[in-house]
C-alpha cells in the first residue's frame, strides 16, 4: 500500500530532522549542553552516599572528547536517516523487492540513533555515571522517549512491504 510506504518515508525523515536539530543545537550552542555532559561525567550531583563516585571522569579533555563523540554520533544518525528517507522516497512506487532493499540506510540510521540514546544516555550516562540520581542533570527520561520513538520507527520500517496494488 502506497500510504504505508509514504508513512515509512515520512517517519524516517522525521527522525532525521530530529537528529539534525539535536546535532545542530549541540554544535551551535556547544557550551550549554557541554555543561550537561560535564556534570554527568563528573558525577557531582549523584546521591552523596552513593559508592559509585570512583567512576567519575574529571578531565576536561575527556569531557570534550565524550561530547564530541556524542555530537558525531547524532550527526551520523541524521545523515544516515536523511539518506535512508531519500532512498525510500526514490523507490516509493517501485516493486516491493526494490523498496525493501532501499531500507538499509534508514535501518542503519535508526539503529545508530537507538544506540546513541540507549547505550550512550541510558546505559553509560544513566547507569554507569548515575545520571538518574541527579535532579538537575538527569537525561534518562528524555533519552527513553527518544529511543522508544526511534525504536517504533525502526520496527515499522523493518516490516516487509508487499507489491503495490
Amino acid at each position: 500500500m502506497l500510504a504505508i510506504r509514504a508513512a515509512k518515508v515520512l517517519m524516517v525523515a522525521a527522525i532525521a530532522f530530529f537528529a539534525t536539530l539535536v546535532a545542530f543545537g549541540n554544535i551551535t550552542d556547544y557550551g550549554t549542553n557541554f555543561v550537561f555532559v560535564q556534570h554527568v561525567l563528573h558525577m557531582d550531583s549523584i546521591f552523596p552516599d552513593a559508592t559509585i563516585g570512583y567512576r567519575a571522569i574529571t578531565s576536561p579533555t575527556l569531557h570534550h572528547a565524550a561530547y564530541n563523540l556524542i555530537i558525531a554520533a547524532e550527526t551520523l544518525t541524521a545523515i544516515l536517516c536523511w539518506i535512508g528517507a531519500f532512498r525510500l522516497l526514490r523507490k516509493l512506487r517501485a516493486d516491493a523487492m526494490s523498496f525493501n532493499r532501499a531500507k538499509g540506510w534508514a535501518v542503519a540510521g535508526l539503529t545508530l540513533g537507538f544506540v546513541v540514546w540507549q547505550v550512550g544516555f541510558m546505559s553509560v550516562g544513566g547507569e554507569w555515571f548515575g545520571m538518574w540520581m541527579s535532579q538537575q542533570w538527569n537525561g534518562v527520561p528524555n533519552a527513553f522517549r527518544f529511543l522508544m520513538t526511534i525504536l517504533g520507527v525502526l520496527i515499522f520500517v523493518s516490516l516487509h512491504d508487499d507489491e503495490l496494488a
